[in-house]
């Protein structure tokens, strides 16, 4: 019986067809649809928002009184006008602007240097150490972290008036170093952001307690402490209500505190201002000089802000 040879079987075998897999479409190129129009418009009009108040408060510091009234909102005065209004202003009580600004600056240090001394370890204790109570604190700070301000105000006049210090300088700075909102980023950033490892490692190699803490966490906690930093001075810096209660001296009045004085001297908010009238150009610059510190700040430390709210998103 004849047998089929390997070519006659290569012949009469059947064509295996190869069935290759469909190339994925290209992608396509992005269009404006309905919604990214509707999204861009929607941006355009926050930053028209946010960006238009700004714009006007920098140009009003440019003009005369007579110029913000009736010319337009969005024009530039006159470098003239901006050196009269600075000379108004700083020549205003016996140059009391620039001791106001040196108050917020004194007042702000102080209470930022504090905060930075005590939140952070105590941040650092919260999350990597054990000991009696420490569930109960840490509710605790989150209890007073989301209270507002302005309810603890009442309490801390007592409490500061009890112990003699009311019109001085640590009436306001311990008050503003009480900051739950930063051993709270502090304790989140320890227990998310940092290696075990590390400090285990340092604990082996003989380092106490403290010893880790400064030789491995701090350093590796620099995002942290800038944006507790940054936070707590902007707190600090534009807080209102509590110098305003506790400093009863005009000589003793952070810059917020003091707008508010510029603001009653404005003769078409207050009719009997008399000599000390000042001009609304005036209280413009004023403003301008009180938001300023903060804008610099933020703008010096933005890299270290975005590595600080980043900080423990991500693991490796």
């Amino acid at each position: 019986m004849p047998t089929d040879t390997p070519a006659d079987a290569r012949r009469t075998a059947p064509r295996r067809h190869s069935v290759t897999a469909p190339r994925p479409a290209p992608p396509r190129r992005g269009h404006c649809g309905p919604s990214s129009a509707l999204s861009a418009a929607v941006l355009v009009l926050f930053a028209l928002f946010f960006t238009v108040p700004v714009l006007w408060l920098v140009l009003a510091a440019t003009k005369t009184d007579e110029q913000l009234v009736h010319g337009n909102p969005l024009s530039f005065g006159s470098w003239q006008a901006l050196r009269a209004n600075w000379a108004a202003l700083s020549g205003f009580q016996d140059d009391v602007v620039l001791l106001w600004l040196r108050n917020s600056a004194l007042y702000s240090c102080l209470a930022l240097v504090i905060t930075l001394c005590v939140a952070i370890p105590a941040g650092y204790a919260l999350a990597l150490t054990e000991f009696r109570g420490r569930r109960t604190l840490l509710v605790v700070t989150l209890i007073v972290m989301i209270m507002p301000n302005s309810t603890l105000v009442v309490p801390l006049f007592l409490e500061i008036n009890a112990v003699g210090l009311i019109g001085s300088t640590w009436s306001v700075v311990l008050p503003f170093s009480f900051f739950p909102f930063g051993v709270y980023l502090a304790h989140i950033f320890f227990s998310t952001a940092l290696p075990r490892e590390l400090l285990a490692a340092a604990r082996l190699d003989g380092c106490s307690e403290f010893g880790v803490f400064r030789h491995v966490a701090l350093p590796l906690a620099t995002p942290a402490v800038a944006l507790v930093g940054f936070f707590s001075f902007v707190g600090n810096w534009t807080n209102y209500f509590l110098p305003y209660v506790l400093l009863p001296e005009s000589d003793q009045l952070p810059i917020q505190v003091g707008l508010g004085t510029l603001l009653a001297n404005v003769p078409q908010f207050n009719p009997t201002a008399g000599a000390l009238a000042v001009e609304r150009p005036q209280l413009a610059l004023a403003a301008l000089l009180a938001i300023a510190p903060v804008l610099v700040i933020f703008l010096f430390a933005q890299r270290f802000l975005v590595a600080g709210m980043l900080a423990g998103a991500t693991k490796e």
